[in-house]
C-alpha cells in the first residue's frame, strides 16, 4: 500500500507513525516549522522517510498512491492530484462541517459562543472543506477552555479515529454530502486580535480565551496585552483614572 501524507505539526507526526505501523510505504509533503511547532520534517529525517517541503503537485508525486491523507496541510491540493488518486483523498478539519469552513475554526466557534465543536474527516474535492463527510464527532466546549486546550482535545480525539477513516476510504465509502452552506472564514486573526469594548463582558472573556495559543499573540486592547478578563478590567479601571 502506497500512501502520501500531506501533514504538519504534532498531529502530522502522530499520523505518520500510525501509517508506518500499518506497514504502508509513505511519502510525506510537509512545511518548514518554527521551533514551537513539532517537526514532521525532522521526524521524517530521523525515521528515514522520504519527504519534501515542496507543494504537492502532479509533477512531483513520487509514485501513484493508493491514498492521500491531508492532516493540517497548509496548501490547497489541486484537482489533477485528486484525480490521480481516483478521489481517495481526505482531510481532517477541526470543525463540525459544514460549519466553520476555512481557517481559525476553533477560534471563531469560541468567539461565536458555540456550545460544541468537533472534527470532521472529509473527502477533498475542488472546493474548500466541502467534500463528503466520512466521519464526524462532537466535543463540548468547556467554560475553562482556551484555544490551545480545545485544539489539542479535538486533535487527540481525532487521532483515535484515523485508522477507521482509512479503512472506510479504502473500502469505497462515499461519505455523506454536505449542504450548500456558504459559511467560510478566511485566513487571519479574528478582529485583528483587538477587543471591542462594545462587546458584552461574556464575549470579551470568550475572545480572550479564544486568542490564547502561545506563542501566538494574546488579545489586545488599546495597545495593552490582555491574557485574562481580570487584565481587561484592570486596564479599563486604569484608563478611567487617567482621564
Amino acid at each position: 500500500m502506497r500512501v502520501v501524507l500531506c501533514g504538519y505539526n504534532w498531529i502530522g507526526c502522530k499520523v505518520l507513525k500510525e501509517l508506518l505501523n500499518l506497514n504502508y510505504e509513505v511519502f510525506v509533503y510537509t512545511h518548514e516549522n518554527p521551533p514551537h511547532i513539532n517537526s514532521l520534517l525532522q521526524l521524517c529525517e530521523k525515521l528515514n522517510i522520504n519527504c519534501t517541503t515542496e507543494k504537492i503537485a502532479l509533477t512531483n508525486l513520487p509514485f501513484k498512491p493508493n491514498l492521500i491523507c491531508s492532516i493540517y496541510y497548509r496548501y490547497i491540493i489541486e484537482e489533477n492530484v485528486i484525480a490521480a488518486v481516483d478521489g481517495k483523498i481526505f482531510n481532517l478539519h477541526p470543525s463540525l462541517l459544514p460549519k466553520y469552513r476555512g481557517c481559525s475554526s476553533i477560534t471563531w466557534a469560541m468567539i461565536n459562543n458555540e456550545k460544541k465543536v468537533g472534527f470532521t474527516f472529509h473527502y477533498i474535492d475542488s472546493g474548500i472543506d466541502s467534500g463528503n463527510i466520512i466521519l464526524q464527532k462532537e466535543i463540548l466546549i468547556e467554560e475553562w477552555d482556551t484555544q490551545i486546550t480545545l485544539y489539542h482535545r479535538i486533535m487527540f480525539r481525532a487521532a483515535e479515529y484515523f485508522k477507521e477513516v482509512i479503512n472506510a476510504v479504502l473500502d469505497g465509502d462515499k461519505g455523506i454530502s454536505q449542504n450548500n452552506s456558504l459559511e467560510y472564514y478566511k485566513r487571519g486573526c479574528p478582529f485583528d486580535g483587538e477587543i471591542n469594548p462594545e462587546w458584552s463582558e461574556d464575549k470579551i472573556e470568550r475572545f480572550i480565551r479564544a486568542m490564547n495559543y502561545p506563542p501566538l499573540p494574546y488579545a489586545t486592547f488599546k495597545g495593552y496585552i490582555i491574557k485574562s478578563i481580570n487584565d481587561y478590567k484592570l486596564i479599563i479601571e486604569n484608563l478611567k483614572r487617567d482621564r
